[in-house]
């Protein structure tokens, strides 16, 4: 059991560093809004995770991505979202998107509601869940609710510590990055191609 959690969680780390629309998300609202701002958004995208563990530990999973229609519907719904946000981005002054002390910028409690919304309108976490998880039960025939739940524990905990890092680190650059007249358009259009860019990875 110990050497097949620990195989899980450097499989995890890799997961969690290699370039993908969680973590590149997480970087461009840190670099835009700060620190906060981005582990907040981690900690909504981890804690959906919460939702996909239990949805593969009682089976219901499998039923969901059985359905074209379904899935396809899902697909929809969060490619549709995260566009909205990219035009709404595109739309505001570009100050407000790096400025900390603007009335108009989101709450801690506003990022982590757009960080569990990506997450559970995301297929692909579903899908990667399905596949993933199944090849680390170490006792495949007894106690699988249970095993997928330790799984699901320990992804969520590595891949937090890695994504909050990742905050704090551009978060710290941001600051710097503040002082440069120029940086506001330069984040706003950076925000808008990651939404944009993660609409279009969820649909296709």
């Amino acid at each position: 059991m110990l050497e097949t959690l620990l195989s899980f969680s450097l499989a995890t780390l890799v997961l969690a560093l290699s370039p993908g629309p969680d973590n590149i998300y997480v970087l461009t609202q840190s670099l835009a809004h700060g620190s906060k701002s981005g582990i907040a958004t981690v900690a909504g995208l981890i804690s959906g995770c919460i939702v996909h563990t239990a949805l593969l530990a009682f089976g219901i999973s499998a039923l969901i991505t059985a359905s074209p229609a379904l899935f396809f519907f899902i697909k929809c719904i969060g490619a549709a979202y995260l566009l909205y946000l990219a035009y709404k981005v595109a739309k505001a002054d570009a100050a407000i998107q790096v400025t900390t002390q603007n009335s108009q910028k989101k709450s801690n409690w506003q990022y982590f509601k757009i960080g569990v919304f990506m997450n559970l309108v995301n297929p692909k976490v579903m899908l990667f869940f399905i596949a993933f998880f199944p090849a680390f039960l170490w006792n495949p025939l007894a106690g699988t609710v249970l095993q997928f739940f330790i799984l699901g524990g320990v992804f969520m905990m590595v891949s937090f510590i890695v994504f909050s890092c990742i905050a704090l680190l551009a978060g710290s650059i941001s600051k710097y990055l503040k002082s440069t007249n120029r940086v506001g358009i330069v984040l706003k259009w950076l925000q808008v191609f990651v939404f944009v860019g993660i609409a279009i990875f969820i649909f296709l």
